[in-house]
């Protein structure tokens, strides 16, 4: 068991829900986001989702799609991203996910790109733009390597693909609260827990749930359903409207511990 399986025990054990947060690598810089990361860990985040950013993030909402627009202009590459592991390793043990689409993968080499995130410390990988079926071209190699293939769940998937997708996922089970992009919409509570009660019936990897939350009573309604919930918009949305101000990182671990004070 890794770094994702050893926190989710871990919670249970401790009878709390994991809050798993999403950051944009390099907005506003690689090393900002490096001091979110670790300002975030001390809020009590359990898992980090930190995303790569890509030219055409079409699963993304307006929010995160301009995090990653600035993040490019600021030169941020897949190798920065990984960089960026490394010098969080050294002081840290936070699960790590990399975040993103194929093609940054697929033009850094896969087999390369497998051996490489495993050896700087990513604990699993989520690509968006991978669906079950095609997802072999990546877990070829990054399940060789122990690096989790966390899998999304819509609230269209069928209960055929599902079984499906539920057999071979490792990680956690990412569901998503609402059909469309990220940050757009606010979530049905009463839509998700029958859903989330219907993948229980089926695996007993944990099910997060993420996209449209963002306040603390969303996150403690889901949590009582479900074994994690995942925050991002809100999240890149609070960085983006500080990133001028010194306080950037305490305002933003506030929000982490306000969020994980809830799952308690």
């Amino acid at each position: 068991m890794g770094r994702i399986g050893d926190k989710f025990e871990y919670l249970r054990g401790s009878k709390e829900k994991a809050l798993i947060v999403y950051l944009t690598a390099g907005d506003p810089s690689l090393d900002i986001t490096k001091k979110l990361i670790l300002g975030l860990e001390k809020a009590g985040v359990d898992i980090l989702e930190i995303g790569v950013p890509f030219s055409d993030p079409t699963a993304d909402g307006p929010v995160i799609q301009a995090a990653s627009q600035r993040a490019l202009k600021s030169g941020t590459t897949l190798e920065g991203v990984l960089e960026l592991v490394t010098e969080v390793r050294k002081v840290s043990e936070i699960p790590i996910v990399l975040f993103g689409y194929f093609n940054p993968i697929f033009a850094y080499g896969v087999k390369k790109f497998a051996h490489d995130a495993r050896r700087v410390g990513v604990d699993g990988v989520l690509v968006v733009d991978l669906p079950y079926e095609e997802a072999k071209e990546l877990r070829n190699y990054t399940d060789v390597v122990g690096i989790d293939f966390i899998s999304l769940i819509a609230p269209t998937t069928d209960g055929k693909r599902l079984s499906k997708i539920a057999a071979a996922a490792t990680g956690f089970l990412y569901y998503i609260s609402i059909t469309g992009i990220t940050g757009t919409a606010a979530p049905k509570i009463d839509n998700i827990k029958t859903e989330v009660n219907k993948i229980r019936k089926i695996t007993k990897l944990p099910i997060a749930v993420g996209f449209g939350i963002s306040t603390p009573q969303q996150a403690r309604e889901i949590a009582r359903f479900a074994d994690g919930v995942v925050i991002g918009s809100a999240v890149v949305r609070l960085i983006d409207e500080n990133k001028n101000n010194p306080d950037l990182v305490k305002i933003v671990s506030d929000y982490g511990s306000e969020i994980k004070n809830a799952l308690r």
